[in-house]
């Protein structure tokens, strides 16, 4: 916690081992709660990065981010408050510590950027807090015993549930076609900002949620955008960190605005959901804003615009009205059931023997008959299946698209990619 731009995004990141929060020189850069779980020493702890605090502005983005931080008080244990120690002492950290006071139980002061000072502590004993660690989030320095400190006031969190068992779920799409306040709705809180300016959802926002006995780790990232349309280089980051979050997800939610219908970068960014291998559901949200004529007629554009994405499921879901969220989680179970479903090689084989009777492969170059020899699953999530052929050569991509939907017939593997790889027979 702490004003902007005082090093609180650096000294998560440093924390975490890994980037996961947007650091630049600008103030605001992180505007969401952006949490991530944390092991050290034996213990996990759940760790957040806010936004800075402002006192007063009229700034659309920072005003809501400081509520966002302030919710954080809220849920925390413990607080860290980050102070700038190059900038010394200043009215915002005392006015913030005089809110930690009222709102929080615990706080530890975390003077950064005291490099090089011969007095990093300073003026800030000023602010009232018994425990202040001189550290520099940048090289380092102090971070650990700020951690051991931080370890001793935590409770046992050994036996809390760290969400390892909960199932990923990212929801992806370009920029203000509802991502936030969806991901808000299926939480039933208020957990991701909501804002109607493109592109207000800059890091990755990890979300638990528990339903039906199944728990569920809820991804909400930010807005993908044309690299021509990305004006800030904080931007560029939040692509690759939305792109990322499809990695760590075994379902991603194609969130696409039902009130504009489908844009070429709807079908861009479901090219990423495929190409990664995840499990896809195609959301059209805003449907409450859709006339029942062009409902339809919509369905129908989202199978001509995103032919490649024909195995995945289309779930109409409204933000504001609830409209289609129990729905639109029975898709993700299914989905993710068929992302790790397995066949019985024996009944694989019999479909592509009838696939092949029915149509066989193309000729190879030389004039020779290509067969398939022997076919059989090799992994999940996604499944993937290897082909034995006769002699080296490749399949046209129509007829890996003949054999996949054959496969697809006769299992099912509704809303999971199918990967085809091939192998030939050793003389």
């Amino acid at each position: 916690m702490g004003r902007p731009n005082v090093g609180k995004s650096t000294l998560f990141n440093r924390i975490c081992g890994r980037r996961r929060a947007i650091v630049d020189r600008r103030p605001g850069s992180t505007r969401d709660r952006n949490y991530a779980q944390v092991e050290r020493d034996g213990r996990s702890f759940e760790l957040v990065d806010t936004g800075g605090l402002l006192l007063a502005t009229d700034d659309p983005l920072l005003g809501p981010a400081s509520d966002q931080a302030r919710a954080a008080i809220r849920e925390a244990t413990l607080v860290v408050l980050v102070v700038d120690g190059r900038a010394g002492l200043l009215p915002d950290d005392e006015e913030i510590a005089r809110q930690l006071r009222r709102e929080s139980g615990q706080v530890i002061v975390a003077v950064n950027k005291v490099e090089g000072s011969t007095d990093p502590i300073g003026e800030f004993p000023r602010l009232g807090f018994e425990t202040l660690f001189p550290v520099s989030a940048e090289h380092a320095h102090g971070v650990g015993e700020l951690l051991e400190e931080v370890l001793a006031r935590l409770p046992d969190a050994s036996a809390a549930a760290e969400g390892g068992d909960a199932l990923p779920v990212a929801l992806v799409g370009r920029p203000n076609v509802g991502k936030s306040s969806l991901l808000n709705r299926l939480l039933r809180a208020e957990r991701s900002l909501v804002s109607p300016v493109p592109g207000t959802t800059r890091d990755a926002v990890d979300s638990l949620l528990e339903l039906g006995g199944r728990r569920y780790r809820l991804v909400d990232t930010a807005g993908i955008r044309r690299v021509r349309a990305l004006k800030e280089s904080v931007d560029h980051v939040s692509v690759v960190q939305a792109r990322r979050s499809l990695e760590r997800a075994s379902v991603a939610l194609l969130v696409t605005d039902a009130s504009e219908g489908i844009r070429e970068m709807d079908a861009t960014i479901g090219g990423y959901a495929h190409e990664s291998g995840r499990g896809v559901v195609i959301v059209l949200n805003k449907w409450d804003l859709v006339e029942g004529a062009a409902q339809s007629q919509l369905e129908q554009q989202v199978r001509d615009e995103l032919k490649f994405l024909a195995y995945a499921p289309i779930v109409a879901t409204s933000a504001a009205t609830g409209k289609g969220i129990k729905t639109l989680f029975k898709r993700i179970d299914a989905v993710a059931a068929a992302q790790t479903q397995r066949v019985n090689t024996a009944q694989l084989n019999r479909v592509i023997e009838r696939a092949v009777r029915d149509h066989a492969p193309p000729s190879a170059r030389a004039g020779k008959p290509v067969r398939i020899l022997y076919c059989a699953q090799i992994g999940v999530l996604p499944p993937t299946f290897a082909l034995t052929l006769s002699q080296r050569t490749s399949l046209h991509f129509s007829y890996r698209r003949f054999l996949e939907n054959r496969i697809r017939q006769a299992f099912g593997f509704g809303g999971t990619p199918i990967v085809l790889k091939l192998r030939t027979r050793r003389h």
